[in-house]
């Protein structure tokens, strides 16, 4: 079977905060010949886990990479990328995957009243500006 995880089966099989479903996540997971991981969902678990749990942005990065280091993920590599590029420089995940998103339905500069994104994706050579 080939599923799509939600974020919260993401979060369960991550924190372990529940141990019957993290046990029946981490089932789900490990079951399926193909793990579809949305950009959506990702932005979702990096927002949960370092507003609702408090993990330290480079934990989260870590548990972002052992999750789409596993065999049988699909995921949007370069907009993943790009999301934790953001996220390891002081960033947000989500601005670095709208950011990379935008530049691939062809626009050319990220719009954003964050300025601390807008400098975070300035500094990584695209073009990004306050309104």
């Amino acid at each position: 079977m080939r599923i799509t995880a939600d974020t919260n089966v993401l979060v369960r099989a991550i924190t372990r905060d529940d141990p019957t479903q993290a046990a029946a996540a981490q089932a789900a997971l490990q079951a399926a010949e193909a793990v579809a991981v949305p950009v959506p969902a990702l932005c979702e678990l990096v927002w949960v886990l370092a507003q609702g749990y408090k993990v330290p942005r480079e934990e989260i990065a870590q548990a972002v990479r052992r999750l789409i280091g596993a065999a049988g993920v699909i995921i949007d590599r370069p907009a993943t990328e790009a999301g934790l590029a953001v996220l390891e420089a002081g960033g947000d995940f989500a601005d670095g995957a709208i950011a990379y998103e935008g530049r691939w339905l062809g626009a050319d500069t990220f719009v954003s009243f964050d300025n601390r994104a807008v400098q975070i994706i300035a500094a990584q050579g695209h073009a990004a500006r306050l309104p």
